[in-house]
């Protein structure tokens, strides 16, 4: 096939496109480019995609023997991963931008601009595989190495999208082999460190970056019951589950500290209490998308069981979920999806991706629009 390795300039991309090589396949290199910010220009582990990255990526091809390009996304990238973060946490949700950023950017403009140019697949180095039902029909599942699995973050990918993506690292047993693999093959990335925190926030300070895109107002802290408890300089700069920097001036009744339960950014509130109301038992999505084809049950609305996970790193837990039909603003008819878990889960908050698992399949995504304490309700 004609692949398109997409290289972040780590150490993964580059061991996956020499798999794809191995494998005899037509493989090109392509870095994104997607931030003009000099600030992300960086030594170490923060971040990725920088031009740093992007030497990397050169080198690997370079060793390779495989063409090289780099591709500018950042406008896009901007629009869809950056601006979306701001409007998402102005409105009190907390988003998370590699989501996006794969469902936007690495499997939506990028694959999109690959198949125009006559490739037939798009090459990561994410750790998630995909598997052909009986009938040739992609399925997405965890990686071999559940430490390492990224399946969470790939939630987002259509059957569309599966159906073009290659993940040549699916079944390595460790990131360990990854690395020994890259040094026998002679790539300079063997012992890069891996990227984490926000790419287009650089320091790590998502509060003091947020200060500056957000209009900032003081307003309330109250608890539970809605008796004031504290001030707050900017309510967008909190989030659920958030216990430190609270700054309360009114000690909880009990002794015991208090967390964000609730951010009401049309109110200008911060809503605190005890860290039992954090659990959460009934979960809300909008915008869903199903990686492959549905199961039966979504298109009939029956319940079916499943498990839930929030977090890239969080564990999964046992759930039942069922699709509902919700007419929005606009008269539209849209699928929403009503999650029951079955062993509730803290500091979930609205703006968070929900992933519902089958055993090691991916069943789809969801973005979660409210989440409910059974305990809180009954207050």
């Amino acid at each position: 096939m004609r692949v398109l390795a997409a290289m972040s300039g780590g150490v993964d991309s580059a061991v996956a496109a020499a798999r794809a090589v191995e494998a005899g396949h037509d493989v090109v290199g392509v870095h994104l480019a997607l931030s003009r910010m000099p600030g992300t220009l960086r030594t170490g582990s923060r971040g990725c995609c920088t031009i740093e990255d992007s030497r990397d990526a050169w080198r690997a091809c370079d060793v390779l023997g495989i063409p090289y390009y780099v591709w500018d996304f950042s406008e896009r990238f901007k629009e869809d991963v950056v601006q979306d973060f701001i409007d998402e946490y102005a409105a009190g949700r907390t988003p998370n931008p590699c989501m996006r950023c794969n469902e936007r950017i690495k499997f939506a403009a990028l694959l999109e601009k690959a198949i125009a140019l006559g490739f037939d697949a798009v090459c990561t180095g994410h750790y998630a595989k995909v598997i052909q039902d009986a009938d040739g029909n992609p399925e997405l599942h965890r990686a071999a190495d559940w430490a390492k699995d990224q399946s969470y973050v790939l939630g987002v990918l259509t059957h569309e999208q599966l159906k073009h993506s290659m993940f040549p690292l699916a079944e390595t047993p460790s990131k360990a082999e990854v690395r020994a693999e890259a040094e026998r093959r002679g790539l300079s990335v063997a012992n890069k460190p891996d990227s984490h925190d926000i790419c287009f926030i650089p320091d790590g300070d998502t509060a003091g970056w947020l200060a500056e895109k957000i209009d900032m107002s003081t307003g309330d802290i109250v608890d539970e019951a809605g008796t004031k408890v504290g001030e707050h300089a900017g309510a967008n700069a909190f989030t659920v589950g958030q216990r430190r920097g609270l700054k309360l001036g009114t000690p909880a009744a009990d002794g015991k500290p208090r967390f964000v339960l609730e951010i009401r950014p049309k109110e200008n509130k911060v809503v605190v209490g005890p860290e039992a109301l954090l659990a959460i038992d009934e979960i809300r999505g909008i915008k869903v998308s199903w990686a492959g084809l549905p199961i039966a049950e979504v298109a009939t609305g029956a319940e079916f069981d499943c498990y839930a996970q929030v977090r890239a790193h969080g564990d999964p837990v046992p759930a039942k979920a069922s699709v509902e039909r919700r007419v929005d603003e606009a008269g539209v008819e849209r699928e929403g999806l009503v999650v029951t878990l079955v062993d509730s889960l803290r500091g979930v908050a609205p703006g968070q991706t929900i992933v519902l698992y089958q055993g090691t399949r991916v069943l789809g995504q969801a973005t979660i629009d409210a989440a409910r304490s059974l305990q809180r309700a009954e207050l």
